[in-house]
C-alpha cells in the first residue's frame, strides 16, 4: 500500500513510499483510509521516528473487514479513527474502541480535522470540572486546540476570554462562542476558574496568576515553543494547579459526541486545505518551511 513514511535525514521528514498492509488483530477493524490530517506539528514528531515508519494519529475511511471478535461497525461504515501510528497510509487496522461511526451528510475532511484537537479539547474541558456560570481563560484561541476549546467552553455554560495573538481574528473568534478576545494577558481581570493553555512560554505564568483560589490550568500544548519561568513564591503556598495534560485512549465515546455536533451544525470546524496522494511531498515540504502557516491540512488518500 502507499504510506508515507518517516525519513529524519529529509527536510520533510517524510517521503511517499510503500509499505506492508496492516493486519488486523482480533478487535480491530480494517479501514481504507479517505482522508488524514497532515499539518507541521505531526511531521516534526514524524522526523523523530525510526525511519520507514508510519506516522499520523487521526483518519477517517470506510472498514473493509469487520473485527473478528464481533465488536464494532460493519464493512461499508464510514468511520472516524484516533490512536497514535500507522495512519498516513491507504490502510489501517485500528482497535474498535478508537472508532467512531461518521454521520450521514459530514464532510470526511471536516471530520478528520476535528479528531485531535477536539478530542483533546473535549477533555480538557471536562477535566476543570463544573463551568456553568465560571470564568474560563483559553490561551491560543485561533489554533487547532483552541479553536474547539471556546465552542466547548461555551457550551459547557463557562464565561469564555479567549486570548489571541492577532486582533483581527476578534470578530472570528467572537463568533465561536467567545464573550471577549483579548490580545494580551495583562488586560485579563482575576480570578478565573481556569485555563486551557497550548501556547506553553511566559503566558502560562501569566495564567496561572490569574487562577482563582483551587483554579486549575490544562497545559495542552507548547506551541509558543519558549520556556515558562516563575518568579520567586509564585508557586509557593499557593492553592492552584498546573496540569500536564494528557488526551489518554478509548475515544470512540467522544467522537461520537463531537462528530454528532458537527452533523447538526452546533460545532465550528476547522478550515481545511485538501490535497492528493501526489500532492503530499510537496504540501509537506511547504508546511516545515520556517515561514509556513501552522494550519491543518486534509490530505485525501
Amino acid at each position: 500500500m502507499r504510506a508515507l513514511l518517516s525519513t529524519p535525514d529529509t527536510p520533510a521528514g517524510v517521503r511517499l513510499g510503500r509499505a506492508p498492509d496492516p493486519v488486523a488483530r482480533t478487535g480491530d477493524v480494517l479501514v481504507e483510509v479517505e482522508r488524514f490530517t497532515l499539518h507541521a506539528r505531526g511531521l516534526e514528531h514524524a522526523a523523530t521516528l525510526p525511519p520507514g515508519s508510519i506516522p499520523g494519529y487521526d483518519a477517517v475511511g470506510v472498514v473493509r473487514q469487520a473485527a473478528a471478535d464481533g465488536t464494532g461497525p460493519a464493512p461499508g461504515t464510514r468511520v472516524a479513527t484516533l490512536t497514535t501510528g500507522d495512519v498516513w497510509a491507504q490502510m489501517r487496522a485500528v482497535s474498535t474502541h478508537e472508532v467512531a461511526t461518521v454521520p450521514e451528510g459530514v464532510d470526511p475532511g471536516e471530520a478528520t480535522t476535528l479528531l485531535v484537537p477536539g478530542v483533546s479539547a473535549l477533555r480538557a474541558v471536562r477535566r476543570l470540572g463544573a463551568l456553568t456560570g465560571r470564568r474560563l481563560l483559553v490561551t491560543g484561541a485561533t489554533g487547532a486546540v483552541g479553536h474547539f476549546a471556546v465552542q466547548l467552553g461555551r457550551r459547557a455554560g463557562a464565561h469564555v476570554t479567549a486570548a489571541v495573538r492577532d486582533p483581527r481574528s476578534r470578530d472570528r473568534v467572537l463568533a465561536l462562542g467567545a464573550d471577549e478576545v483579548v490580545t494580551d494577558l495583562g488586560t485579563v481581570s482575576a480570578p478565573v476558574h481556569g485555563v486551557i493553555d497550548p501556547v506553553g512560554g511566559p503566558g502560562l505564568s501569566q495564567a496561572f496568576d490569574l487562577l482563582a483560589e483551587y483554579g486549575v490550568v490544562q497545559q495542552v500544548g507548547a506551541s509558543s515553543g519558549q520556556p515558562t519561568t516563575f518568579h520567586p513564591y509564585q508557586l509557593a503556598g499557593r492553592r492552584r494547579v498546573i496540569e500536564g495534560f494528557r488526551a489518554g485512549d478509548r475515544f470512540s465515546a467522544d467522537m461520537t459526541y463531537l462528530l454528532g455536533l458537527l452533523a447538526n451544525g452546533e460545532l465550528v470546524p476547522l478550515d481545511a486545505e485538501h490535497a492528493d496522494w501526489d500532492d503530499i511531498d510537496a504540501l509537506a515540504h511547504r508546511l516545515r518551511a520556517v515561514d509556513a502557516p501552522r494550519r491543518i491540512a486534509a490530505a485525501v488518500a
